[in-house]
């Protein structure tokens, strides 16, 4: 099975990921979202709001986000799901970037649907 990505490229995405994690936990301190700390199982609800605002917006026809008409609503739902994380893996010290590469790595070798027969 062909690599996803070379040793160069995760290195780029990881520091890629790292940088940009670090300027949107920045922003998040700047605009308040820091002055009280926040418990984890709320974070993680935060997360899933946003994926639930990704839901309806498919069943409302995905049309262009009103902050961004140059995406889709669903998109800008993807996008506040990534900042969310990123924010709160940068307040915790968490190495996502890092994550992601181990993990797609570890997908690799998997088997076709790992091994289920359906989903």
């Amino acid at each position: 099975m062909a690599e996803v990505m070379g040793p160069q490229e995760k290195s780029a995405f990881r520091t890629a990921w790292n940088r940009l994690a670090k300027a949107v936990h920045q922003n998040a301190v700047k605009k308040g979202w820091h002055d009280r700390p926040r418990e984890d199982g709320t974070v993680i609800a935060l997360i899933h709001s946003e994926l639930s605002e990704g839901l309806e917006a498919l069943r409302r026809g995905n049309p262009p986000s009103k902050k961004i008409p140059e995406f889709s609503h669903l998109e800008e739902e993807y996008a506040d799901v990534v900042i969310r994380i990123m924010d709160d893996a940068e307040a915790k010290g968490l190495d996502v970037g890092g994550a992601i590469e181990a993990k797609m790595a570890y997908n690799e070798g998997r088997g076709y649907r790992h091994g289920r027969k359906e989903f």
